[in-house]
């Protein structure tokens, strides 16, 4: 299984439109990836290590796939509505990992 992480870093931009990305941004993703979207998950940052303080990232996001190549496969032909997306939640630069999941 792989996971593609998506990372907002906190001083990356001037806005993230949670209820938007939670409500229409990452449905559209699922919607688009099929049945190689086996899931995701949606993080909102509340504070950084310490107390008190801001946390890094102001959201992230999380979608877990069977396989790398099934995951591309079906982002590929949707890629560019995806990225057009985004602009209607953030101005952002977003950081993205794909990752083989190793354990769990």
């Amino acid at each position: 299984m792989i996971k593609m992480s998506v990372y907002y870093p906190a001083d990356g931009g001037t806005k993230f439109d949670h209820d938007y990305y939670r409500t229409t941004h990452m449905p559209l993703l699922q919607e688009r990836l099929g049945d190689a979207c086996l899931r995701y998950e949606i993080d909102k940052g509340l504070a950084g290590r310490e107390p008190g303080s801001a946390p890094q990232f102001v959201a992230a996001c999380h979608v877990y796939a069977p396989c790398l190549e099934t995951f591309q496969e079906a982002l590929g032909p949707h890629r560019a509505e995806i990225s057009a997306d985004v602009a209607n939640y953030t101005d952002i630069a977003p950081i993205v990992q794909i990752s083989e999941v190793a354990g769990g």
